[in-house]
Formats: structure tokens, C-alpha cells, sequence
């Protein structure tokens, strides 16, 4: 009996490339509020491309566990999240019309696990002299999924504990 036999057949390509530019059926993972060392706050979506609609996209069968980070900045001059961003997220999420939501921690509740539909945008960061590709997604750029029925298996039995880049207070648009 043999220590191992090679089979290829489900190897990977893995490289941390930014997602090209296309509608994605993702999981919003989770969605955590954390600050940068200077203090600039932000909420942060942690989005994952599903796995589980691979006829959708090329792009969607290709990338099928990427991960997305969306970041939901406080404004400097009032010191609060743009409130109007949120409604997106919330009406993508199917969050009935009218609900309170007492607290950012209810809200974090409320949006993680959900299906949804994003437009990720490849495009070009300059900071510091020097010029790196990145994804974006804007808040209007996520909608109801097309595909409610979930049958995305999460390969991480933990998926919160991923770290997302840390970003300078000099790089924000703001």
C-alpha cells in the first residue's frame, strides 16, 4: 500500500488577484466594525463568491470562495455611516420594510449569511506613488440574489476568522 497516489483533479489556481469586473452571486460571510490605526471606522462586509452556481458565469464557476471586502466607512465630519448605503444592503437582504434595527450589532446580525447579487469593479489604487489593481463594490451595487435557494458549502468550518488588508487613513477617499 502506497503512501499517496497523485491525482490533480481537484487542485486549485490560487493567487490573490483582484476578481475581474462582473456581476457575482456572493454570501455576505459576515460583517464586522473595525477601525485602522489612525481611528478611521469603518463596518466591513466580508463577502464570498458562492460555489454552488457554477451555469451562472465563467467568472462565478472560476472563482467560486473568493472573498470580496467591502468597507462601509464613518464620514470624518460627522462621525456616523452613510445611513442611505445600508438601505441597499438591507433591501438586497430582503429585510422587511419598516424594521427597527436597534443596534450596528443587529444590523451585522441581520446581513450575515444572506445571498445576494454583487457588481464587483476591478480598478486601478494609487497610494503612495505606487498603483495596484483592487476590487470595489459600492452599496447599489448589491441587490436581491437571483438565487435564493443556497447550497454553498463554506470550506472555512470557522469563516470569521480571516483577516481583511489593513488600509491607511491617507487612502481613504474621504
Amino acid at each position: 500500500m502506497s503512501f499517496i497516489k497523485t491525482d490533480y483533479s481537484k487542485n486549485e489556481e490560487s493567487n490573490f488577484e483582484p476578481l475581474p469586473s462582473d456581476n457575482y452571486e456572493m454570501i455576505i460571510q459576515s460583517a464586522q466594525e473595525r477601525a485602522t490605526k489612525n481611528g478611521a471606522e469603518s463596518l466591513q462586509l466580508k463577502l464570498i463568491v458562492r460555489n454552488d452556481l457554477d451555469g451562472v458565469s465563467d467568472n462565478q464557476k472560476k472563482y467560486h470562495n473568493r472573498i470580496v471586502f467591502m468597507d462601509n466607512w464613518k464620514r470624518k465630519a460627522t462621525n456616523q455611516y452613510d445611513m442611505q448605503g445600508f438601505q441597499y444592503i438591507l433591501d438586497a437582504c430582503k429585510i422587511p420594510e419598516g424594521t427597527d434595527i436597534p443596534t450596528v450589532q443587529a444590523f451585522m446580525d441581520m446581513i450575515s449569511g444572506k445571498p445576494v447579487n454583487v457588481y464587483v469593479k476591478k480598478e486601478e489604487n494609487e497610494y503612495n506613488g505606487k498603483t495596484t489593481k483592487v476590487n470595489r463594490v459600492a452599496p447599489w451595487n448589491i441587490q436581491e440574489t437571483k438565487f435564493p435557494d443556497v447550497q454553498h458549502k463554506s470550506k472555512d468550518p470557522n469563516p470569521t476568522n480571516e483577516k481583511a488588508p489593513e488600509i491607511d487613513d491617507d487612502s481613504l477617499p474621504f
